[in-house]
């Protein structure tokens, strides 16, 4: 849980032009959250489930009944991480908690995160409860 959890604050998130880190305190002066994080958000990502690399094709069977699911929302694609572990994901404004769980549960995901302007949530989904961590969004140049 620990290296899980050291993975998910040391990723970037958010679309291929605006990136954000977690940061446990507010940014200085200048812009701080991402222009797309008007109200509220989530990020899904359906890639490796439980942090557990899978092969390509099911992560891309994973990313197909997704979009399924969200294709009459408003979407726009994101990526989480970088690297090896750069996943594709998708940015939902409006979407509620609930709603944001119940699509990481369902895709057997460790955490989604879920944001009000530059305020940000790690939720880390455990089995019959949801834990809650709290961050500012801290924008990364691009």
């Amino acid at each position: 849980m620990l290296e899980q959890r050291a993975a998910f604050l040391s990723a970037s998130y958010g679309t291929p032009g605006q990136r954000f880190r977690l940061a446990p305190e507010r940014a200085g002066p200048g812009p701080a959250a991402p222009s797309w994080a008007a109200g509220t958000w989530t990020i899904v990502t359906v890639w490796n489930p439980d942090g557990q690399q899978q092969p390509k094709a099911d992560n891309l069977r994973a990313e197909r009944e997704l979009l399924a699911l969200i294709v009459s929302r408003p979407h726009f694609p994101g990526v989480n991480g970088e690297g090896e572990w750069a996943e594709p994901s998708v940015i939902l404004p409006g979407l509620t908690l609930r709603r944001a769980a119940e699509l990481g549960r369902r895709f057997a995901q460790a955490a989604v995160l879920f944001g009000a302007g530059q305020r940000v949530a790690l939720i880390w989904l455990e089995s019959d409860r949801m834990r809650v961590e709290r961050f500012w969004a801290q924008l990364l140049e691009v």
